[in-house]
């Protein structure tokens, strides 16, 4: 209901869901263990499409849930998006199948039985690539991975506001106040 909702809507939706650049790759939440990071790619930029058509207010309309809890080739339509979405932004726990839990918000120790965190999947696909992600304060920035690069060190809750530098590799942060 803002006044400026249009413009709000059409720059997020300008915003993509998947960024690549030199050996690193930046999402919000992660990538699922089932997927390539070329499978990731193209999977974001079919959602991204989504967003700049005129299926938009669908994909909206759709957007929000917590099922299906684990992709399909065969998904279609808002159902496929918004699992991809949810994979995207909002995972944190899987199976190793891929197997959302998008239940669980705290550490790596609280993980249900049958889960762990998305990074630590056995056989994820896209091990080995730097990959750069938010979404979880609870982390406190930190993977204890080479290859899962923890963003978020929880500035909304008092503590810090990181980023991370490409061409050097390393991670700054300033308190938040």
């Amino acid at each position: 209901d803002a006044y400026d909702a249009a413009e709000l809507l059409g720059w997020v939706a300008q915003q993509p869901l998947f960024y690549r650049e030199a050996d690193y790759v930046l999402v919000h939440a992660g990538v699922p263990p089932q997927w390539t990071i070329d499978e990731t790619e193209r999977l974001a930029a079919e959602v991204a499409a989504v967003l700049a058509s005129s299926q938009r207010e669908t994909y909206l309309r759709g957007m929000y849930g917590d099922e299906p809890v684990i992709w399909s080739d065969a998904l279609q339509g808002p159902k496929r998006w918004r699992v991809i979405t949810n994979y995207l932004t909002r995972m944190r726990f899987c199976a190793a199948d891929g197997t959302l839990d998008l239940t669980h918000k705290e550490g790596p120790e609280t993980a249900p039985a049958g889960f762990t965190p998305w990074y630590d999947a056995p056989n994820r696909r896209s091990a080995g690539t730097r990959i750069i992600f938010g979404h979880w304060a609870s982390l406190l920035g930190r993977s204890n991975r080479q290859d899962a690069i923890a963003l978020d060190t929880g500035c909304v809750w008092g503590n810090k506001l990181s980023l991370f530098a490409l061409d050097t590799g390393e991670q700054i942060s300033c308190q938040c106040s």
